[in-house]
């Protein structure tokens, strides 16, 4: 079905699941920031006393909770439009601005792509492996580029529908 054919409940249904999962992952972002504070802390306070050994599950779990915040973090970004933005030309506007914005995004797309593409090949390396110390299983934290490829493609499939309406039917002093 084309796009302008696409019945507006479909549209809508879409546009409510993109807001919850994007609502999600700002929950994600604080809930890892908060969580990560405990074994960085934990590390901090072993360094300097004898009364935690140096190598424990903390440097492990600080990777990974790092991994996934920097990912998801990238993936609000991508939402909100400030990932991977350099304005060029900051006078454009309407019509213009929307097909910079759709020139730019296709390579957001492409770049999502190999993320997607790649990052399921990593995680395939890693579904019977488990880290050193903590015995944690890899696939935990290689999991975190193929779902932000997706959410990439998501998010930014949003954004470059967006700017497609302006093109196809907005008036050209549109912001």
């Amino acid at each position: 079905m084309a796009p302008s054919m696409t019945p507006p409940g479909e549209r809508s249904l879409l546009r409510r699941v993109i807001i919850y999962y994007a609502r999600l992952l700002d929950i994600l972002l604080v809930i890892s920031v908060a969580a990560i504070i405990l074994p960085v802390s934990l590390q901090i306070f072993a360094r300097f006393t004898e009364l935690l050994p140096r190598y424990i599950w903390t440097e492990e779990l600080s990777r990974f909770l790092l991994v996934w915040m920097v990912m998801i973090g990238a993936m609000i970004a991508v939402r909100e439009g400030t990932h991977f933005s350099v304005d060029l030309f900051p006078s454009l506007k309407g019509r213009q601005r929307a097909l910079a914005d759709i020139v730019a995004g296709l390579f957001v797309l492409v770049f999502a792509g190999f993320f997607l593409w790649y990052g399921i090949e990593f995680t395939d390396t890693a579904w019977y492996r488990i880290s050193e110390l903590a015995e944690l299983p890899l696939w935990m934290i290689h999991i975190a580029w193929p779902v932000a490829g997706l959410t990439w493609l998501l998010f930014q499939g949003e954004r470059i529908w967006g700017d497609l309406q302006i093109v196809l039917h907005r008036e050209e002093d549109a912001p």
